[in-house]
């Protein structure tokens, strides 16, 4: 799934090639693409439309458009948008085709035909789900220690939560949890504060790696390009990624914590 350092990805390498150009033409090959308003009203809204600016909240990507509304898409499980000069270049499962005025075309991919796009006067609804971003003033270290320690479930599970901190998925969640050495079963408000300390840090710093890293191309993430990310190889457990032992000799093992699939090394995270 195309978690923070994907989106954050996306937002960069596409940037150059929408903003300050109109949106000539959008053809819809899914009818659940949209999730709303009906697709008349969708593509009434957004063809003639010039793209000021594209920016990214949690793993949302928001194109601010000049009418003053704003094209929101939300990738899911495994979209990826696709830049090229030619129609001709349109990948498999794309859902939709947006054709720019200079003659370049952006192509929403979706194999599992999860991700949603749609059209709203201001971007109240995608705030009001969202917790702080990680790489703002308002991540710091008391905050994140605020938020957990009313938290009596998983770490694992509260990492999830876009409520608590915006942006993380799966993987990188095993990858933090692994690399603070926590548990991913430990209650998030059992944790002492040189815990959270080491969480704090490690979200900043493999976040920060993997947009470097442009992304983790695991299953269906691709970058605007059409090239991968490089961001799993730097990965230690996540999605059974790092290999069957951890350096420390133990095994890194698969469970379930709150129907998400999670590796961890019993040996490492006590």
């Amino acid at each position: 799934m195309p978690e923070l350092p994907e989106v954050e990805t996306i937002k960069c390498e596409l940037s150059p090639s929408v903003a300050g150009k109109t949106i000539e033409n959008v053809e819809l090959l899914s009818e659940r693409i949209v999730k709303r308003p009906s697709h008349e009203e969708f593509l009434k809204g957004v063809i003639g439309r010039r793209i000021e600016s594209l920016s990214r909240r949690g793993k949302y990507l928001i194109f601010c458009l000049d009418s003053g509304n704003f094209l929101i898409m939300h990738l899911k499980i495994s979209g990826s948008l696709f830049v090229s000069k030619n129609r001709e270049d349109m990948p498999k499962y794309t859902k939709a085709v947006i054709a720019l005025n200079d003659g370049g075309y952006i192509f929403f991919r979706d194999p599992r035909s999860f991700g949603r796009m749609w059209l709203d006067k201001d971007t109240s609804e995608v705030e009001k789900m969202l917790g702080p971003e990680p790489f703002t003033q308002e991540f710091t270290l008391e905050e994140l220690e605020k938020r957990l320690a009313r938290r009596h479930i998983p770490i694992k599970a509260v990492l999830l939560d876009q409520a608590v901190i915006a942006g993380i998925g799966n993987m990188y969640a095993d990858e933090v949890l692994y690399a603070s050495k926590i548990h991913p079963l430990r209650l998030a408000s059992s944790l002492s504060r040189r815990e959270i300390k080491k969480l704090h840090d490690n979200i900043l710093r493999i976040l920060s790696l993997a947009i470097l890293s442009k992304g983790a191309s695991v299953q269906n993430y691709f970058r605007p390009s059409g090239e991968k990310g490089k961001a799993h190889f730097n990965f230690k457990v996540a999605h059974g990624l790092g290999g069957k032992d951890c350096p420390c000799g133990g095994e890194i093992i698969r469970i379930v914590v709150r129907g998400r699939g999670t590796y961890f090394c019993p040996k490492c995270q006590k």
